[in-house]
């Protein structure tokens, strides 16, 4: 590919490569999702899904809307149906990389900055496949940059109708993760600090898209006045400011580089150095600066009030980074910089060999490594479906007695029973953390009846003091195994509760749902 890009610059042949590359990219997510498990987010969102609501107590509704409406349209959630939707949006975020960098730049800085979305493992494969928020989330973020590179350089005639797409393009972000404010305030930062550009704040068209985008997200924010601002509470909670930790910030840039690949971060931090040292000089690079910054400088200035922060809420602000890497690796290619070459091939030969590894994790049996005394755990423990232990549940005929539900002390060990058990069996979360599970269900309408208890960790004596008060009695069953190759992986601890009961009744408890405690 790159011995032709070299000898043709036409954007015919680079867009036959972009969708040759697309569809390559394609068959492999789908390879991809038909074989991994689903992981812990992914089961949560599949089984909380199965009710249709406005919003969702975690995010925005978008990535629940898709799951759930795959599983209804094809009658069944397996891992690669309810991921379809979110393969299908990977495709578009790279179809929609390739117009706007060669809106921007040139047809190649598209095919390039495509090409890097597939390198970098956070952006082109798990959010890129999976069940996440952050898969429409990135596709809306690229589209609505695509839209904003035609609103503000390209045909000024056409220039109301791009915003406005712009700020469709922006609230199907804000419908997708709350991550979606960055974009809007990236645009707002640029309309700011750019002489040329400050003319659109004195017409009405930046305006009406930011009421589009409102328009758009209004069930989410709906639902969350009906609820009390639950999903806005619950995740300013996580931003809360305990202590200075000056190395913080360090392991939160660490992170983002091994989850978008060292070598991968190195590039496009690079790039957006040069870009932001530029400044507003450059509008097009400053636009894709103001875009990308905001989730950066965020979640990585976060860490410094000792803030866990996970390393992968910075990754939408690398996709607007895509697009100024894609344009230096075209600038490079053309002048024959050797080193450029050498760092793709690198890093498509890694990403082969990881997705090598990947499934070959799933197809053989774990050898059990232990290092230094500890026994190493199988890598992808989060990706193995629950089925085995569903399977056996039924065998041992544990839910025949009417009324008996299943319960979890976890929510997101609620969302892998939920998933394995199907959804003609009542999964239910005691505890005080059931995230969505205490949205949906009320866990006080099976008071008097039985209840299955299943956890990975859960011993008898955290049984019985944490959940001894709502049962009259708690009996230890044998434990269900899961097991890879023949080989043992995990044991779920199993337990049967005798007769619920609400212990403090007009109190809060563990049966109470949220926002509805008497």
């Amino acid at each position: 590919m790159l011995e032709t890009l070299r000898s043709n610059s036409g954007d015919g042949r680079t867009a036959r490569l972009l969708l040759a590359l697309i569809a390559v990219v394609t068959v492999a997510r789908l390879v991809l999702a038909a074989t991994l498990g689903l992981g812990i987010d992914e089961s949560y969102t599949v089984a909380t899904a199965r009710t249709f609501a406005l919003g969702t107590f975690d995010h925005p509704p978008m990535a629940w809307w898709l799951a759930g409406g795959a599983a209804r349209l094809f009658g069944q959630e397996a891992p690669l149906v309810v991921r379809l939707p979110f393969i299908a949006l990977g495709a578009l975020t790279m179809l929609v990389a390739f117009d706007a960098g060669r809106t921007l730049y040139s047809a190649r800085a598209g095919l390039f900055a495509a090409v890097t979305i597939a390198l970098a493992p956070v952006l082109g494969w798990t959010s890129g496949s999976m069940v996440l928020p952050d898969g429409p989330l990135l596709a809306g973020f690229m589209a609505t940059v695509a839209c904003l590179a035609r609103a503000l350089f390209g045909d000024a005639a056409k220039a109301p109708r791009w915003w406005l797409l712009a700020g469709a393009a922006a609230g199907f972000a804000c419908l997708s993760k709350l991550h979606g404010v960055f974009v809007l305030a990236g645009t707002g930062l640029f309309l700011l600090t750019t002489a040329d550009a400050r003319r659109w704040l004195w017409s009405p068209w930046p305006y009406l898209a930011a009421l589009i985008t409102i328009l758009i997200a209004s069930p989410f924010l709906i639902w969350n006045w009906q609820h009390d601002g639950i999903s806005f509470a619950f995740q300013a909670g996580r931003a809360k400011v305990s202590r200075l930790d000056l190395a913080g910030p360090l392991v939160a840039l660490g992170g983002q580089a091994l989850f978008l690949a060292p070598w991968v971060w190195a590039a496009l931090m690079l790039s957006l150095a040069r870009a932001a040292s530029a400044g507003p000089r450059r509008p097009r690079d400053w636009l894709l600066v103001c875009c990308a910054i905001g989730p950066i400088a965020a979640f990585t200035l976060l860490a410094l009030g000792g803030t866990k922060t996970l390393f992968h809420w910075a990754a939408p602000g690398y996709l607007f980074a895509t697009l100024l890497l894609g344009r230096d690796i075209a600038g490079d290619l053309s002048r024959g910089v050797g080193a450029t070459g050498t760092w793709l091939r690198f890093s498509a030969g890694a990403i082969v060999v990881l997705f090598a590894a990947v499934l070959a994790l799933t197809q053989v049996p774990w050898p059990g490594l232990s290092v230094a005394g500890r026994a190493v755990p199988y890598p992808l423990i989060e990706t193995k479906a629950w089925d085995e232990a569903a399977a056996d549940i039924g065998r041992r005929q544990l839910l025949a007695t009417p009324g008996t539900f299943v319960a979890a002390v976890r929510w997101h060990e609620a969302g892998r029973l939920a998933v394995a058990l199907g959804p003609a069996v009542a999964v239910r979360c005691l505890c005080s953390d059931p995230r969505g599970f205490g949205i949906l269900t009320d866990n006080r309408a099976h008071l008097g009846k039985d209840a299955l208890i299943v956890s990975a960790d859960f011993t008898p004596a955290e049984a019985a003091a944490t959940l001894g008060a709502y049962f009259e009695r708690i009996e230890t069953l044998p434990p269900l195994s899961i097991t890879q190759g023949g080989q043992l992986l995990q044991l779920l601890r199993l337990y049967r509760g005798r007769g619920l009961r609400d212990p403090a009744p007009g109190q809060r408890s563990l049966l109470a749902p949220f926002a509805r405690a008497p």
